[in-house]
């Protein structure tokens, strides 16, 4: 038998289990996003390994063997472009935050109102 759960007990799993985008950008165009990185790094690689195949004519030998040194020592732009997947941040962290930036907010616009006045302890 399943057990009910108390309103308390949904909101906490609630924040342990749903997910937001933390990068700050609608979580629908990662759909666009990630398939569009793939997309640009795989052809970049491809580009990469078919820029001396379509050679013909008389060959150099040591100007070849420079090439294929050139292009075996490139490395792959998976490795060196830096762009990765990344989860979702859970609901929890982003709420906690959202709520820091606020705090801190609010005391710099605290701090910058008070800021030309000399503030006088009189105890």
């Amino acid at each position: 038998m399943v057990r009910r759960r108390s309103p308390q007990e949904k909101k906490s799993l609630s924040y342990a289990k749903d997910r937001r985008n933390g990068y700050g950008e609608n979580d629908k165009s990662s759909r666009k996003n990630i398939a569009r990185n793939k997309r640009i790094l795989n052809r970049v690689d491809r580009h990469r390994d078919s820029v001396f195949v379509g050679a013909t004519g008389p060959v150099d030998l040591e100007a070849a063997e420079n090439c294929e040194v050139d292009l075996l020592s490139r490395r792959s732009k998976w490795q060196t472009a830096g762009w990765r997947k990344w989860p979702d941040a859970p609901l929890r962290e982003m709420v906690a935050y959202k709520l820091r930036r606020r705090e801190q907010r609010f005391a710099l616009a605290a701090w910058r109102a008070n800021e030309g006045e000399v503030v006088v302890d009189e105890a």
